[in-house]
């Protein structure tokens, strides 16, 4: 009986992957995701011509929507209405992913933290103060959590 060779792999150089390209979200209620990521976290919607085309059929039937941060990053909902989390309680996480966390200007954290209060978002914990910066922590609408952070380096001394 021959016996069997392992075949040996490597990995990836270091540095071979530039970035993360997108993240996909699944979503309960469009309508409120994109409400909540482009008017209250002021994301950019992609539209028209910018819509990756192996996306337009879908963002035309209304199950997926685009948005782009500040660096490129693009963030992708796909509705998903009858798909719920195990538990109704935001607090009991549901995913492998814990958070998404956007950087913000120091001087705009308070703003941040307002524009929150003011639309009502649930929020987990925070304004918190850490040696690695400020941060504060809230949910999406279907329970997803989300941190707006600035770094310590980039606080006021």
């Amino acid at each position: 009986m021959p016996m069997q060779q392992t075949q040996i792999t490597q990995g990836l150089d270091i540095g071979s992957l530039k970035r993360v390209h997108h993240i996909a979200l699944n979503v309960k209620n469009m309508q409120d995701s994109r409400h909540f990521y482009g008017e209250i976290l002021g994301l950019h919607e992609l539209t028209g011509d910018e819509v990756p085309s192996t996306l337009k059929d879908l963002v035309a039937q209304g199950k997926v929507a685009n948005f782009i941060t500040p660096d490129g990053l693009v963030l992708d909902l796909f509705w998903e209405p009858n798909l719920l989390p195990p538990n109704a309680d935001p607090k009991q996480q549901f995913t492998r992913a814990n958070h998404l966390a956007f950087h913000i200007e120091p001087d705009l954290f308070s703003q941040a933290v307002e524009v929150l209060k003011s639309n009502n978002i649930i929020i987990d914990h925070g304004p918190v103060s850490r040696p690695t910066g400020k941060g504060i922590y809230f949910y999406d609408p279907d329970g997803f959590m989300v941190e707006i952070r600035c770094d310590a380096t980039d606080l006021p001394k």
